[in-house]
């Protein structure tokens, strides 16, 4: 399996602060703006640029994390264990400007799952996307406001996000491994659910 490093930690340390400015511009006149990762690289992503926004303006952000798992039509229920919460912080955020956070954007059937976790939180006035990197090959009508990188691959290749926080390293690297793994048998024929 070959590996090419797309990122290394510099990389993503100027990405997420670029990202993070152009947060502050489109949302100047938002005071109710609350970053929203989701699990589970999202989360220390949108940790990270709520520490950028705070150093750049002195403004300082919400940060909670969302878990989609219940919400995807990607999994089968087998896959995941029953959740208690969906988020990790009592928020209200009826009202309130969304910057939803992930790693990489693929088919947007993650973004999906997030929307239907939000909306069943409450009703936001507005809901934005921010995403370290967006790969194409969209299944679903879902784009990024704020995107670190786009990097165009084929559906057999694999973007693999690491961050220091998850993984002990910064980096991110592309494989041509197939991102589609075996979950069962249904009548004789293997299924398979793809990661992202």
């Amino acid at each position: 399996m070959s590996r090419k490093i797309l990122m290394t930690a510099e990389d993503i340390r100027r990405t997420l602060a670029r990202i993070a400015h152009e947060i502050v511009e489109r949302n100047r006149a938002s005071k109710d703006l609350v970053l929203v990762g989701i699990r589970t690289r999202g989360v220390p992503i949108a940790e990270r640029l709520a520490a950028l926004i705070e150093k750049f303006e002195g403004l300082k952000l919400p940060v909670v994390a969302l878990d989609i798992g219940r919400y995807r039509d990607d999994i089968f229920p087998s896959d995941t264990q029953p959740l208690t919460r969906r988020i990790d912080t009592p928020v209200n955020i009826d009202g309130k400007s969304i910057v939803l956070v992930d790693d990489v954007l693929y088919t947007g059937r993650s973004i999906r799952a997030a929307m239907d976790a939000l909306i069943d939180l409450g009703r936001p006035r507005q809901v934005q996307l921010a995403i370290l990197i967006d790969r194409g090959h969209r299944e679903m009508p879902i784009r990024a406001d704020y995107t670190g990188k786009n990097i165009p691959s084929s559906r057999d290749e694999a973007i693999k996000v690491q961050l220091l926080e998850t993984d002990g390293v910064d980096k991110v690297a592309i494989t041509n491994s197939v991102r589609n793994k075996p979950v069962g048998t249904e009548n004789g024929i293997l299924l398979k659910k793809e990661l992202r």
